[in-house]
């Protein structure tokens, strides 16, 4: 993979950051912390500069953003309360009322959950869909996720010219520091499901006496 993303680089230069950051947002096993110190570094020899390096990642990212934001567009809120209200929703145990709260959340505070977003790997990409399936004004997502986006590139990219020769070990504290993240959101997550579903298991056990 690492090769891969280093042979694209060098061969198209802006481009192939802009393209490669933009799969990284739709399909995110493909590593942005390699494209971006890589392309870091590559300022030293090259004719690309750190602003032109950190202007293509963004304009990369924000389009991979907007594809899986209008993706959430289409799934749309009452598709998913359809297949929720279905026998797809008793096998997850879930219900139109949790879908109808995480609308409500998402409603409340998706403008943090944008912006913030793009600094977890995996939520990074994942984010744009809520975006879209509330119909979080499309200005509005747009604005948050390139400031987001930007802020993180400006400083993998930055890194990665510091670094010089030594990107790789900028490279791995990146992916160590996404990793950590990601087990975090991921326990969280668990945490708050199981918390969520017992209290639901409860509620129905009272209603039931």
């Amino acid at each position: 993979m690492q090769t891969a993303i280093e042979t694209v680089i060098a061969q198209f230069g802006y481009l192939g950051i802009c393209l490669l950051i933009m799969l990284e947002n739709v399909f995110p096993p493909i590593p942005s912390e390699i494209v971006l110190t890589f392309g870091g570094f590559v300022t030293h020899h090259t004719s690309l500069v750190v602003p032109g390096v950190v202007l293509a990642a963004t304009v990369g990212s924000v389009v991979g953003a907007i594809i899986l934001y209008w993706v959430g567009r289409i799934l749309s809120a009452e598709r998913i309360e359809r297949l929720v209200a279905g026998r797809t929703g008793r096998v997850l145990h879930l219900t139109v009322a949790d879908v109808r709260k995480v609308e409500r959340w998402f409603t409340r505070h998706g403008n943090m959950a944008v912006f913030w977003g793009r600094f977890v790997p995996i939520i990074r990409s994942l984010i744009s869909i809520p975006a879209g399936t509330t119909k979080m004004p499309f200005a509005r997502f747009v604005v948050l996720s390139t400031i987001g986006t930007s802020i993180w590139n400006v400083v993998l990219v930055v890194l990665g010219r510091a670094a010089g020769s030594a990107w790789q070990r900028v490279a791995a504290y990146v992916d160590t520091y996404a990793l950590v993240v990601l087990v975090v959101v991921l326990v969280t997550v668990v945490v708050l499901s199981a918390w969520f579903y017992k209290k639901r298991v409860v509620k129905g056990v009272k209603h039931d006496k």
